[in-house]
Parts: structure tokens; sequence; C-alpha cells
């Protein structure tokens, strides 16, 4: 991923379904983050997902300062792989890709295929689930709820990411990921470096 992933201490994408040959690769990465992240390690702020209102916001000190409509798992909650639904509970932000990349980059297997999305690609691969611009990749925090097993958030691949403008926030329409449109997913990517706490309930 070169430059792209952000890093502290060709078709239809479905959360848990990682594109074949990728997952080891993707898990020696994730474990080399973990072990440059000291334990205890905390950053200023969190990011906090309110399912039934379709809302994230950007929390410091208990204070709002960034919010956004979203647009979550349209099976609704819950922590199955395969499921299709959005994971609840303590997360993290484990690592942010697409630092630099233009608004509209496209990923697939959580790397840009050198496509901007646009109309005409957009009319090309219309059964396509995009996933734009930035990536915030999720792991959770609470073992047997969304951590280990079956329940696993980070190997469910559950990120924060772009989505075409023209698609609708605030009702739930994903696989199981948290949808943003781009201008907002860049302001928060901006505030939550790896290690953000991320609450979804």
């Amino acid at each position: 991923m070169g430059g792209m992933v952000r890093e502290q201490g060709a078709g239809k994408e479905v959360a848990g379904e990682p594109p074949a040959g990728e997952e080891a690769l993707d898990l020696a990465l994730e474990e080399q983050v973990f072990a440059a992240q000291a334990p205890g390690d905390e950053t200023p702020g969190r990011i906090l997902i309110d399912l039934a209102n379709q809302r994230l916001w950007f929390l410091e000190d208990a204070s709002p300062r960034f919010a956004a409509q979203v647009s979550t798992a349209r099976k609704g909650p819950g922590e199955r792989r395969d499921s299709g639904c959005t994971p609840r509970g303590l997360h993290r932000v484990r690592i942010g890709i697409g630092a630099g990349c233009p608004p509209g980059t496209v990923f697939v297997g959580r790397r840009p295929t050198g496509e901007v999305y646009g109309p005409e690609l957009a009319a090309r691969f219309p059964e396509r689930d995009w996933i734009l611009t930035r990536i915030l990749w999720l792991t959770g925090l609470e073992q047997g709820r969304n951590r280990g097993g079956d329940v696993d958030t980070l190997r469910r691949y559950i990120y924060i990411h772009g989505c075409p403008e023209t698609a609708p926030l605030g009702i739930p329409q994903s696989h199981g990921c948290i949808r943003m449109h781009d201008r907002e997913l860049m302001q928060l990517f901006d505030l939550a470096p790896a290690g953000t706490l991320v609450d979804i309930r």
C-alpha cells in the first residue's frame, strides 16, 4: 500500500469477503501495527456512531467537534461473520488508508485501483459496492462480542469509508460498513488517527 497506509504506535466488495490471497497479508499488517502501538496508547478524541439515527460524531473531552450523517447496514446491527450487519460495541481505528488520495479514488481490497469515481464509471459498473477516497478499518475491543472467532470485526473487514455523493445517507443501505460522503469522511480521517476509539451503538 506504499504511502497510502497511515499507522500509529474489481467488483463488489462485501464485508467479510476479502479478495483471494490477501487475508494473510492484511492480518500480518494488522499485527505489525499492533506491535508498533504501545498498550494503553490513547488518542484525544473518539467516534460515536448512533445506528438508530444514522449519525456519527467525533467527540473531544465529551464535546462534539464534528457530526455527519452515515449509512450503516441494511440488515441492521449484528456481529456474526457473513451476516451483512454492522457490529456494535467498542472498537478502535486500526489503520487509516488513503491519505493523500484525491476525492473519488476507488479502492478494491483496500488498494487504489487507479480509477476515480464518476458518472461514466458508475454506468459501467452499476452493481459495484463503491469504496471511495478514505478507509478507516475497525477492530473490535470486546472479546466474544466483536473480537475473535466468528464475531471479529477486523476479519469481517468493517470500515468507515467513502461512497458516491448520490448514495443516500441517513438510512441503512450498506453491507455492514459505515458509509460517508467524501467531504465529511476526509474531515473525519484527519481527526481520527489509528488508535481512535469508536463506539457503535
